[in-house]
């Protein structure tokens, strides 16, 4: 399973900087996602979940963002959204729109944490 590796890499990448952090506790990692990252959202929560027992982070949430398809249109040189990745037509004027500008995503964007104010006396 795909999701699982991805899941693994999340783990590890949290619990390298909450320890670089010096041992907060990690609440929370937030990601965005785009749909045509080839990650099923679904299977990545479940993965993560997996992939964190045991771990510095176990118990910490998956924010996942999921983010749009977006297109460059060249007729109307605007940035649109689609509706899906099988019409790549600029949704104004019906232009084909080739290049891509977002929905490839996945990016762990931030840790949310917690420190111990009492370890820090």
């Amino acid at each position: 399973m795909h999701e699982l590796s991805v899941a693994t890499s999340l783990v590890d990448m949290a619990c390298e900087k909450a320890h670089a952090m010096g041992g907060v506790r990690v609440e929370a990692l937030h990601l965005r996602l785009g749909p045509l990252s080839g990650v099923v959202k679904d299977a990545l929560l479940f993965s993560f979940e997996v992939a964190a027992q045991g771990t510095p982070i176990e118990g910490a949430r998956l924010v996942i963002e999921t983010t749009p398809i977006t297109v460059l249109c060249p007729t109307c040189a605007e940035e649109r959204v689609l509706a899906s990745a099988q019409r790549r037509r600029c949704p104004v004027c019906d232009t084909p729109t080739p290049e891509l500008t977002g929905g490839r995503e996945l990016e762990l964007r931030a840790l949310e944490v917690w420190e111990d104010a009492a370890a820090h006396r």
